[in-house]
């Protein structure tokens, strides 16, 4: 079975044949969380099994799986316990297109799908990545990346002054990106990348923000995938590190 067919089957798990789902924003676990335990693992005997007084969303012969949307910081814990114990695999998914729609909040109807200009990109989770970086080179540690095309519902709050997200339905898998030692993240890179380069320079090839640029250089710095040979003006220039991908799991391990 391939991912595209794994992933609709879990889709058609949890939201049923019709590819819909009931009571937007109103049941204990998203959508979205749900759709990715089954595509992760099928059997539901694998889901929330528990150790050493946690959680895993998923627990199987591979070892544990996590699904983290946000605040990654909040793992910390988890981590600790869970990479003692196994290989931990934390799956960051990102919504590439977005298919928005509002719900009324006194008839809860549903306005008409419009697509949103945003464009996720896989280079967005450098940012959540910053926050446990110190877990990046563990032998145990595995991250995913999903990237998906989701179907996402608002609700107006505090007098229409702010929106808050009801629910995010994804409804076609894009990427599954694997990472599993430290070299493995030079693909956060652009192909075609010129040397040396600036976090602007990268902002400019990935088409995202400086910020998340610089977060990205920062963390490719501390896993020795980059390193900086100097300045431009205020800027550091980098350059890609020659490390083979052996060399570095080779470091990882020992760490």
């Amino acid at each position: 079975m391939t991912r595209e067919q794994r992933f609709l089957s879990a889709r058609a798990a949890v939201l049923g044949s019709d590819g819909e789902r009931s009571g937007i924003g109103t049941l204990g676990e998203k959508a979205l969380h749900a759709i990715l335990k089954h595509y992760l693992d099928p059997d539901p005997a694998h889901h929330e099994q528990k150790c050493k007084g946690f959680y895993a969303d998923v627990r199987n012969e591979d070892g544990f799986f996590e699904i983290q949307t946000r605040a990654f910081e909040r793992l910390t814990r988890k981590l600790d316990a869970f990479l003692a114990e196994s290989v931990t695999t934390v799956v960051y998914p990102i919504a590439r297109h977005r298919r928005l729609s509002w719900i009324d909040p006194k008839t809860h109807e549903l306005s008409p799908k419009r697509k949103s200009p945003r464009i996720g990109r896989p280079c967005e989770a450098a940012l959540e990545l910053y926050r446990i970086r110190r877990y990046l080179s563990h032998p145990n540690f595995r991250l995913r990346v999903i990237l998906l095309d989701c179907d996402e519902y608002k609700k107006r709050t505090r007098g229409g002054h702010s929106a808050e997200r009801c629910e995010r339905i994804p409804y076609a898998l894009v990427e599954d990106l694997s990472f599993s030692s430290p070299a493995d993240y030079a693909a956060f890179l652009p192909n075609g990348l010129g040397e040396p380069f600036t976090s602007l320079d990268l902002a400019k090839a990935l088409r995202t923000s400086r910020e998340t640029a610089g977060t990205l250089l920062l963390l490719l710095h501390d896993l020795g995938v980059v390193r900086r040979i100097g300045r431009q003006g205020r800027a550091y220039l980098y350059r890609l590190s020659e490390v083979s991908p052996d060399d570095t799991k080779e470091n990882a391990s020992n760490a």
